[in-house]
């Protein structure tokens, strides 16, 4: 009875508080008439502002470019009659009120009048300092001035600029129009709307009167019932009962939909906590499950003296599968994988013991019985051999093998999260030992994590801090042993760690995705740098090449051709002088993707080199099928080819097959004289290493350069 007395008072109230508001507006309306004309007209001439501002900026960019990119030839060579011409026909255009053609050192040099007023002056208007200093189109604005200045350059050397200065006055006429017919139309808009808060009052009023009759039979008691039952279901009583109704009507039927929702979402609600706890792949427990369940045993075992064990288990090299075979056999392959996971924790995990897919190919083990220690390792050996066996999917055999991390409570934390955390930490760690085995958390562990993580940050400010630079080692040609070009290779020098090898941040780079961004950043500095030999090189002398390393992942990422493209355009490098050097298993993990990529990269005409050629185990007949210019014989096999015949036969096949084939050969880890001597002899083309010569810093190479030209 409270809650219908309550909805009538609600109901009053409301009618009573649209009427008054009706009411106030119609005398706030015409107070507020006025500032809202002005607020509206400050706004659009505000708008007709920008639009006209913006419409002369586009404009005034266009004309300033465009001038300066006319002026380089005549400037470049001092022709003032041309530059004249050029300036005086900018002078001329609708609402251009000057044009000065500047120096670098910001002195004029025409002004596009016949005399030249001004010429040798230095600028030096409130404007001239931005506009000298700019080294890219440059805007600036008075009152009545837009002021674009842009810099004439011709390569990477600024010649000097020019400042065209555009009336901002113009088109006032039209904005003071605009304005003249929008005041009007908020006149008539505000009578308009007058008229409307009029008649909504009246038929406010009157519904008013006819639906307050209406409400308390119709709908106060049977929403009411509803509201009971609503929330006997909020406080989770799902079986209560529902009001039952035999109305025809449509709250009739919504009180029926009620009553068959709470059916239904009784039966849901069970189904719902079943599957929110379960994984819908394999059938096992989820993560969420695993971690309430997990919780609860700690806090049994708090103070207890007990122990408990969590093994995590994942596969190695699983996103193999999904590429290779696609998702579908992934999908087969973990539910095998979850079932001799679930076997042998059956067998030897004990009654106790649980089993949980947290997600991807990680399973998540918790052990308790007996000697937690012994058995986890126990578990974990077995978990290590039984995973290893080949796989049956869709007729083939697949060989998976899986990495285990095991972390103890309360021997290594005596929360679930640090204990979820350490044994990722010690799955990691099993993986980075070689995959296919276990490794207990230790606190080392959490240590080498926090440095690598530690060595990941510092090394993404490590570009922009100028730690990072290229050297570049020198590659010879054996037949008359004269310099062909350099291989560029990235070298850290952190600001408190010293020197840090690259065979260690090369690894952070590439699995902390940080290649993505410093590989496009060597690639423009090392074709940049290639530029300048060829400046320091005689006009008729042989262009040096500049080879540049690219990682797994760039391959993978599509861009990389786009990327190449990007950097010989910017440096203004021929792109038969860059060298693309790509690992052997790199290509031959994904041949299809690979030979595609480097077919577009060829096209370019940038040539493509397959580094530590024969450590891959791919056989010669990849080279018949994948498109590369160039080998790199791994220095592996030169450095034993003076004393083993194997690597000799070797060498001396991958030489005989590449040139069968029209492809280069280049040795690296030429260390001794004899190693050159017998390359040389077996028809090698390029060579390098420290008997040739050491990386070399840029300044360095450069001398290099100037020797052979000498020479």
């Amino acid at each position: 009875m409270r809650f219908r007395i309550g909805l009538q008072a609600q109901f009053f109230a409301m009618v009573g508080f649209a009427i008054l508001a009706a009411s106030a507006l119609m005398v706030l309306f015409w107070m507020r008439q006025q500032e809202v004309q002005t607020t509206v007209e400050g706004l659009s001439r505000q708008a007709t502002d920008q639009v006209l501002d913006a419409n002369l900026r586009r404009r005034a960019d266009g004309t300033a470019e465009q001038l300066a990119k006319a002026l380089v030839n005549p400037l470049y060579y001092f022709d003032l009659d041309a530059v004249g011409d050029l300036a005086k026909s900018t002078l001329r255009q609708p609402g251009v009120r000057y044009v000065l053609v500047y120096d670098a050192d910001g002195n004029i040099l025409h002004d596009g009048t016949a005399d030249i007023p001004t010429y040798g002056r230095r600028m030096d208007d409130a404007l001239a300092f931005e506009a000298i200093g700019a080294r890219e189109l440059h805007a600036q604005t008075t009152r009545d001035i837009l002021d674009v200045s842009a810099p004439i350059l011709i390569g990477g050397s600024r010649l000097g600029g020019v400042r065209v200065g555009f009336d901002r006055t113009e088109g006032r006429d039209f904005q003071q129009a605009a304005m003249t017919q929008l005041r009007q139309q908020i006149r008539d808009l505000g009578h308009r709307q007058l008229l409307a808060i009029l008649l909504l009052s009246a038929a406010l009023l009157a519904l008013g009167g006819v639906v307050l009759a209406l409400i308390q039979r119709t709908l106060v008691h049977p929403i009411g019932e509803l509201a009971d039952s609503a929330r006997a279901i909020e406080a989770g009583h799902f079986d209560t009962g529902m009001p039952v109704s035999r109305r025809k009507d449509e709250l009739g039927d919504l009180v029926r939909a009620f009553g068959r929702m709470s059916y239904s979402v009784a039966r849901h609600d069970r189904e719902i906590r079943r599957m929110a706890y379960t994984d819908a792949l394999t059938g096992l427990a989820n993560r969420l499950a695993f971690r309430e369940m997990l919780d609860a045993r700690l806090m049994q075992l708090n103070g207890a003296g007990r122990e408990l064990a969590l093994l995590f288990a994942d596969a190695d090299d699983f996103k193999r599968i999904n590429d290779t075979l696609g998702h579908d056999a992934g999908d087969e392959v973990l539910l095998q994988f979850a079932h001799r996971i679930s076997d042998t924790v059956a067998e030897m995990g004990g009654a106790d013991a649980r089993v949980a897919r947290f997600g991807g190919d990680e399973f998540v083990i918790l052990v308790e019985d007996g000697d937690v220690r012994a058995g986890a390792t126990q578990l974990a050996e077995r978990l290590v051999q039984v995973l290893s066996e080949p796989l049956v999917v869709q007729g083939r055999q697949v060989f998976l093998g899986t990495s285990v991390g095991v972390t103890l409570y309360p021997e290594d934390a005596d929360g679930a999260t640090a204990l979820l955390k350490n044994g990722d930490i010690a799955m990691y760690q099993a993986k980075v030992a070689g995959k296919n085995c276990y490794r207990f958390y230790s606190r080392a562990m959490n240590e080498a994590v926090e440095r690598r993580v530690h060595l990941e940050n510092e090394l993404r400010g490590a570009w922009d801090r100028g730690e990072l630079r290229l050297v570049y080692q020198p590659v010879y040609r054996l037949a008359d042993q004269r310099l062909v070009g350099a291989e560029a290779l990235l070298r850290w020098r952190h600001h408190e760690q010293g020197v840090i090898a690259p065979s260690v941040f090369i690894d952070v780079a590439e699995q902390s995705g940080l290649i993505d961004t410093i590989g496009p950043q060597v690639m423009r500095a090392a074709c940049g740098d290639a530029v300048l030999w060829e400046q320091a090189r005689a006009a008729d002398a042989e262009p040096l090449f500049v080879s540049v390393n690219v990682s797994p992942r760039q391959l993978r990422s599509g861009d990389l051709a786009r990327m190449v493209e990007a950097s010989l355009r910017d440096a203004g490098l021929s792109p038969d002088q860059l060298h693309i050097e790509l690992t052997e298993t790199a290509v031959i993990s994904d041949e299809a993707h690979a030979s595609q990529l480097l077919t577009r990269l060829r096209s370019l005409g940038v040539k493509v080199w397959l580094d530590d050629f024969g450590t891959g185990f791919s056989g010669l007949s990849h080279l018949r099928r994948v498109p590369v210019d160039g080998v790199k014989i791994d220095r592996s096999f030169v450095a034993d080819v003076l004393r083993d015949p194997d690597d000799l036969a070797l060498t001396t096949a991958i030489i005989a097959m590449a040139h069968s084939l029209g492809i280069t050969v280049v040795a690296e880890g030429v260390e001794k004289e004899g190693q050159y001597a017998l390359l040389r002899e077996r028809r090698c083309d390029l060579a390098q290493g420290y008997w040739l010569g050491h990386p070399l810093e840029m300044e360095e190479f450069l001398a290099l350069v100037a020797e052979e030209v000498v020479a």
